[in-house]
């Protein structure tokens, strides 16, 4: 029996043509997605759905979606996905993460013009019959100072945008090398330096714990008066009653915004204020743009349900089935390395390497490579995913490089992660033993063995009496259960290191303690997807 898709958004007729093309039978109602109760109640029909932004996939569609093995979003935020319930049941989440970088780039760069001008408010007052000349005086781009927060896909296009209008761009991204920098022109700098220098600040950062308010009232009042500020990436990362009160007061001079905090935006402290322009979410909306996504995701998804071949995967990596069911433990140790080190590092990533043994030489080293990579960014990219993280590490300059050897050691296979930055090298390794399990193996050169949990401790410090009753002690304080304990040193008073496995999200008041000791050098709490 062919497999049977579900398209509940509007999608591209083209794509719709795709799916039949292809053997695939293809049910096509593009306003089903925002009739919940009827898509819980068809859903279980389906093997794949392909949506775009109005199909809600929640905890309670994809536990009613009892054949689905796949849901395709044309676009690529999936914030109307529940992963994690999709994870859960087997089902791939994919998306397209490259079909809208230039519309997005582009509209940024026609609110920037539309903000300088006045255009929206002079359009209008046009088409009055007001013919006010004097009163929309608008500012040049040509030599402006650009800050691009976010040199990534989409803001290294509005950098090469900005350059070709005579523009000065400026961009802070901690991911961004100096030797990435000088290839697309721009000058690295921090971000208070940014945000006294830029003329025009544009954002192009996903939202995450790191980047959510990155434009608070604090950095907001650094900025240099007659600022203007464009966001046309998520909502949340401005503080919208904040900039409101600049550009009452004036030190903002406009602002243009297409994502807001709360969408669809009803309401908001921009609205209404002179020469603010405002769009509902159109940084994809474009002809090309839609058929390019519709057409990618069709692709992708006929590809699985016929072959099991997998692109774009946000929730699995891109594996042939049959490589899956001996990879997969392997797969996950790689993501678990690379996380450790993502979380770890807060400078650009100058080179990584990636040392396979034994067993782990003979695997899909593109795979376990790209899922190394992957774990490495999932800290500020949690969009990222296995096909677009070596896309995005080789645009920031990131050098990544591996090496093959036989087995060489006690365990059947191994894999260590080295990397190097500005100022440090760090190195993680781990195997995965026979029950499956992945498990740390050694630290900056130091032998452990570690159980990998969702919430970890870890700490560095000098070998001296008393670490461990401390560490157990002031956990104890702060009512943290510890359900693993790991110690390693490189010698007897030199450097040790320990790994705790932990029951929930450590406190900060925790963290706090233990960093008042004065014992510790560095006291990390991490987090990983197990």
């Amino acid at each position: 029996m062919a497999p049977k898709v579900l398209i509940s958004d509007k999608l591209s007729e083209a794509a719709v043509q795709i799916f039949k093309d292809r053997g695939i039978d293809v049910d096509f109602q593009p306003d089903l997605g925002k009739d919940k109760d009827k898509l819980l109640e068809v859903i279980g029909q389906y093997d794949g759905l392909a949506i775009r932004s109005a199909t809600k996939a929640t905890e309670k569609i994809i536990e009613a979606a009892t054949n689905l093995k796949v849901i395709g979003r044309a676009g690529i935020g999936v914030d109307n996905v529940d992963r994690e319930a999709a994870s859960r049941k087997g089902i791939i989440v994919m998306n397209t993460p490259f079909g809208n970088m230039i519309t997005t780039a582009e509209h940024a760069i026609a609110m920037m013009f539309a903000v300088a001008r006045q255009i929206p408010e002079a359009s209008e007052s046009t088409h009055a019959g007001k013919w006010e000349k004097s009163k929309f005086m608008g500012v040049e781009l040509t030599g402006k100072t650009l800050g691009v927060i976010g040199a990534g896909n989409i803001g290294s296009i509005v950098c090469d945008r900005a350059r070709g209008l005579k523009m000065k761009v400026v961009a802070m991204d901690p991911f961004l090398s100096e030797e990435r920098a000088t290839e697309i022109g721009v000058e690295k700098v921090e971000l208070d330096e940014l945000l006294a220098r830029a003329d025009f600040i544009t954002l192009h950062v996903p939202l995450t714990a790191d980047t959510k308010n990155i434009l608070s009232a604090e950095n907001l009042a650094k900025t240099k008066k007659g600022v203007r500020i464009i966001n046309c990436a998520r909502g949340g990362l401005v503080d919208e009653a904040a900039l409101a009160e600049l550009l009452k007061s004036g030190h903002v001079a406009g602002a243009a915004f297409d994502v807001f905090a709360e969408e669809p935006a009803k309401e908001n402290p921009l609205f209404n204020l002179p020469n603010v322009v405002v769009t509902p979410h159109l940084g994809a909306a474009t002809t090309e743009a839609q058929e390019n996504v519709a057409l990618q995701v069709a692709e992708q998804m006929s590809d699985y349900l016929l072959t099991g071949a997998v692109q774009n995967a946000l929730n699995m990596p891109s594996v042939t089935a049959e490589e899956a069911k001996i990879m997969g433990p392997w797969i996950k140790l790689s993501g678990h390395l690379g996380n450790y080190i993502g979380q770890m590092t807060d400078e650009p990533i100058k080179a990584v390497n990636i040392l396979f043994d034994g067993e782990a030489s003979t695997m899909n080293l593109k795979a376990l490579t790209a899922a190394t990579v992957a774990g490495m960014m999932k800290a500020t990219n949690p969009d990222v995913n296995m096909v677009s993280a070596p896309v995005i590490a080789k645009e920031r300059g990131t050098k990544i490089s591996t090496t093959k050897q036989d087995q060489s050691g006690a365990f059947e296979g191994y894999i260590k992660v080295t990397i190097v930055t500005e100022t440090r090298e760090r190195s993680i390794a781990g195997t995965v033993f026979s029950d499956g399990k992945p498990r740390f193996i050694q630290i900056k050169g130091i032998n452990i063995d570690a159980e990998v949990g969702e919430h970890m401790l870890y700490t560095t410090n000098k070998d001296v009496p008393g670490i461990i009753g401390t560490l157990g002690t002031l956990l104890g304080k702060n009512d943290v259960n510890i359900a693993n304990f790991t110690l390693g040193r490189a010698e007897a008073k030199g450097e040790a290191i320990a790994l705790l496995y932990v029951d929930a999200p450590l406190p900060e008041k925790a963290v706090a303690d233990l960093k008042e000791t004065g014992l510790f050098q560095q006291v990390k709490p991490l987090t990983f997807d197990v």
